[in-house]
């Protein structure tokens, strides 16, 4: 590795994971001199930034706040706390620290249609982004979901729509979108954030700036600060001026746009109340977009969904099978509960994992009732059966296979075994996909 040169317009990259490497290679190709570093000491894509950026200097491990201090802006990845001690230094000497969306945002060329929630964000930037297409709209789609920000730009782009985490939004400073919106908000990542209120203000930043405001009427946390001057449209719940929202039509619900019907609920091929929330959102976002509602509506009644996300896997002697592995907190559990819920049939919820320091209590009402049986896996199993004792009933299980077992064995025929782990993989698998493959296979595999 090369030398570090101190230079007024040197940049530290912090971070080699895929959204660091997308930062070194656009620095690349503005050949704008930059710094590599990583908190590992055996980063996973060693061997490509020792290929694709031999010239350029690394350093592994504890961040070295005298080598941070020889750049003049520091780009972090989402991954790192930005409470790191050398981070803190770097900020008190007046350097800069922003994240790869900042970036982003300095280079970007068409608006920007910016999401976040603590679920449901890949689902509804999907649908907007397949909204645009299906209006002939160059769009490009990304951020938290699929390609890294900085990997999308391009001339031709005419509209980028972007999944942004707290994490990411942390290092934003004003973002400026063309419509911003906070799907919702329920307790997540709180073993990074000291509390709700600090991950709450981390999410709150999507608003800053943006043209047009979109929030969840039925979530006071959406809701945009006061001293935002756009003026909001909402969606959730029954339709009303200004809104998007449900009413009944012939005897069934309809999605609204104030009071004028669009399509039935029933034509969406995405299962669940919680999914007529997400394309109620992106009918709003679309809207506000400047997408034409002949397109937005073709689009949703097309989109299947995406993979781990209450995606039908199969049925079994009357039992269907849902894989929501994406719901990694319990926001996501209890949306995917209340949205797969057939009284009087039951679910068997397959829950547990790494509990990222939540409070399991607040699952207790949503299960009471409509969950026959909890199946238990993971590190924070003890937890989850701790807060749900004497509510429901609870079965531990060694592994995903061995769970999905059990829980056939406990459904009845009408039931739904529903995957939804209120928890983060890590303790158990590669990822919340693999999670999710896992229980595919083993559901697959019971005998009909």
């Amino acid at each position: 590795m090369a030398e570090i040169i101190a230079s007024s317009k040197l940049k530290a990259v912090i971070g080699t994971g895929i959204t660091g490497l997308s930062v070194a290679r656009f620095l690349t190709r503005l050949q704008q001199p930059f710094m590599l570093f990583d908190t590992r000491m055996q980063p996973p894509h060693l061997d490509v930034i020792q290929r694709e950026f031999a010239g350029v200097s690394l350093q592994l491990g504890e961040l070295n706040a005298e080598t941070l201090l020889l750049a003049d802006e520091i780009i972090v990845s989402p991954g790192l706390a930005t409470d790191d001690p050398a981070l803190v230094a770097a900020r008190a000497a007046g350097i800069p620290v922003i994240g790869d969306i900042e970036l982003f945002v300095r280079h970007a060329r068409a608006p920007i249609v910016a999401i976040t929630g603590s679920n449901a964000k890949s689902t509804v930037t999907t649908l907007v982004g397949e909204m645009a297409r299906a209006a002939g709209v160059k769009v490009a789609v990304g951020g938290n979901l699929g390609t890294p920000a900085l990997d999308l730009l391009a001339d031709d782009v005419e509209l980028y729509v972007m999944e942004l985490s707290s994490f990411q939004l942390e290092t934003v400073s004003r973002l400026g979108a063309k419509v911003a919106t906070i799907l919702n908000i329920s307790a997540d990542h709180l073993d990074r954030y000291p509390n709700m209120q600090a991950y709450h203000a981390a999410k709150l930043r999507v608003y800053y700036g943006a043209e047009q405001l979109v929030f969840n009427r039925l979530d006071p946390l959406t809701q945009p600060p006061l001293a935002q001057n756009a003026r909001p449209i909402t969606f959730g719940g029954a339709a009303e001026f200004n809104h998007f929202g449900v009413l009944e039509k012939d005897g069934e619900d309809w999605l609204a746009w104030q009071l004028t019907p669009l399509m039935p609920a029933s034509e969406l091929r995405i299962r669940g109340k919680h999914n007529v929330d997400n394309a109620l959102a992106a009918l709003a976002l679309g809207k506000c977009a400047g997408l034409p509602m002949d397109a937005m509506l073709q689009a949703l009644r097309e989109f299947r969904g995406l993979p781990h996300r209450c995606e039908w896997v199969t049925s079994k002697n009357g039992v269907d099978f849902f894989n929501d592995s994406k719901g990694t907190n319990i926001g996501a559990t209890i949306a995917a509960v209340q949205g797969l819920a057939r009284l009087p049939a039951k679910l068997v919820l397959i829950a547990g994992g790494e509990g990222k320091g939540a409070d399991f209590n607040e699952l207790v009402p949503a299960l009471t009732g409509p969950v026959r049986s909890l199946v238990l896996i993971g590190r924070d199993a003890p937890l989850i059966e701790a807060a749900v004792a004497g509510r429901v009933a609870v079965i531990h299980a060694k592994d995903m296979l061995t769970a999905v077992q059990l829980a056939y064995e406990v459904a009845e025929p009408g039931d739904a075994v529903l995957l939804s782990p209120a928890c983060a993989s890590f303790d158990m698998f590669e990822n919340y996909a693999d999670r999710g493959r896992k229980f595919c296979a083993a559901a697959e595999a019971l005998a009909s």
